[in-house]
């Protein structure tokens, strides 16, 4: 995961593919949930209590701090005129997540399902959601190598934005779900 944080960050900077620092924002995201996650079940495995909440909240809140980024920094770079270019390092590494993404997902999918722990149920579906954005990725870094449309960047990253706002929206609603339940649900919607 941190190849993938920093070589999207990296080429997206040297390619100006604003799709491509999106999606390494979104990686820092996961890669700091999975932390918190790792933590969370290292202090309290039966994912109940306080402190299953809070880890919660903290995956959750994460996601709602990268809308804002990722948003921004699109309309920064669209306004500004950039045009990015295609990037074949890029294409491997979204084919690279595009590959792995789905096995992680399952895997903290049927964990979280097994343990009944929310914050290893809503780190998989952070999984789930980078997998799509992965697959979206990969079509906007193909279509402006190979046909050099540049604004598919753009609405690459728009699809990005779309696919975080609805994961920190959908895991709000579950996590309030789960408060309000008193645990957390068998397995997430995504």
């Amino acid at each position: 995961m941190a190849v993938e944080v920093v070589g999207s960050i990296a080429l997206g900077l040297l390619a100006g593919s604003f799709a491509l620092l999106a999606f390494g924002g979104d990686s820092v995201v996961e890669l700091l949930s999975s932390t918190i996650v790792i933590r969370h079940l290292r202090n309290d495995a039966s994912g109940s209590g306080h402190l299953g909440v809070r880890t919660a909240k903290a995956a959750n809140a994460l996601l709602f701090l990268l809308i804002p980024v990722i948003a921004g920094g699109a309309l920064l770079s669209y306004l500004s005129g950039l045009k990015p270019e295609g990037s074949p390092v890029g294409v491997l590494v979204a084919a690279g997540a595009v590959l792995i993404m789905p096995y992680l997902w399952i895997r903290k999918r049927k964990l979280g399902s097994e343990t009944r722990c929310l914050p290893l149920s809503m780190d998989a579906a952070e999984s789930a959601t980078c997998f799509f954005m992965s697959v979206a990725l990969l079509g906007g870094l193909l279509a402006e190598y190979f046909l050099g449309l540049w604004w598919v960047d753009y609405l690459a990253t728009g699809v990005i934005l779309v696919f975080v706002a609805r994961e920190a929206f959908e895991g709000l609603a579950d996590m309030n779900a789960a408060i309000r339940n008193e645990g957390p649900p068998e397995i997430p919607r995504r």
